[in-house]
């Protein structure tokens, strides 16, 4: 989801709700404590050079359970942060404590939540690395031979 994708949904919603991965819904009295653009410039193990930008959500809660972030103040949040430090329509990633650790997560709205979508890492140069294409995996069994229209046994002719 990018920054204008937020920005309309919010226009829309009296409340705001995140959904963890598991269907769990961030406590309602969280603080989103940044907006920040993350920048990222690495080589991969194929030795190609990448850059990658995210406009980052920082959500936080505290025992501060009278607060509740209403949709027009993250609005104006958003509107400040790309104002202030020239954030572009980035692709949004939220952290958000989890157990033992940030968990960082890419975000979706299903017309109601924000939803936290689990990120996975994975190798960017499989080419390179000798990795190879995953292949279908068939149960034995599951597998047919399609009938065709010049198989004797088709019941066609």
């Amino acid at each position: 989801m990018k920054l204008s994708e937020i920005k309309k949904a919010l226009q829309k919603l009296e409340t705001i709700a995140f959904q963890l991965p598991n269907g769990e819904l961030v406590s309602n009295h969280f603080h989103v404590t940044e907006v920040g653009k993350v920048a990222k410039n690495f080589i991969d193990c194929g030795g190609t050079i990448r850059n990658e930008e995210v406009a980052n959500f920082q959500l936080w809660e505290a025992n501060d359970y009278d607060h509740r972030l209403h949709p027009e103040k993250l609005a104006s949040i958003i509107k400040l942060s790309e104002e202030k430090l020239q954030i572009p329509d980035l692709e949004i990633e939220v952290e958000y404590q989890m157990k033992d650790t940030i968990g960082k997560f890419n975000l979706d709205f299903d017309g109601t939540n924000f939803l936290l979508i689990s990120k996975l890492t994975d190798c960017l140069a499989k080419d390179k690395c000798g990795i190879p294409a995953e292949k279908t995996k068939v149960k034995i069994g599951e597998w047919k031979q399609k009938e065709t229209s010049c198989n004797p046994n088709s019941g066609c002719c």
